[in-house]
């Protein structure tokens, strides 16, 4: 998934792009800690790694960087990078714990974007 196709700039106030962008990453992290996109995509379509993959990768990472400018974004997206090679690199127990960790970190971070942006609407 490539975000800049999400959040395409002509049109749209950067803030509104940050305040999708929040949302979207809150929704992703709310889905992986309730068991949601393991659960419906538990028919081998995609895994719960594949969809962190698809959101938080290389790509979406340096296009933020170049686009926003902006550390609290850019510090979601360094955390959500991480995530799935907690799996690669740990025992299942201790790459749930970590990532549980990377999210709790996560969260407070989009919050805090998006009361940022409530502030300057």
């Amino acid at each position: 998934m490539q975000l800049s196709a999400l959040l395409p700039g002509k049109g749209r106030k950067p803030t509104k792009e940050l305040t999708l962008f929040a949302l979207m990453t809150l929704g992703l992290i709310e889905s992986l800690a309730n068991g949601l996109i393991s659960e419906s995509l538990a028919n081998g379509l995609i895994s719960a790694t594949d969809a962190v993959r698809f959101f938080f990768n290389a790509e979406n990472c340096q296009w933020f960087r170049k686009r926003f400018k902006k550390t609290l974004a850019d510090q979601i997206m360094s955390h959500g990078v991480q995530l799935p090679d907690l799996f690669e690199a740990l025992p299942a127990e201790g790459a749930y714990r970590e990532s549980q960790r990377e999210s709790a970190t996560m969260r407070p971070l989009c919050l805090k974007l998006l009361e940022e942006k409530k502030r300057v609407a």
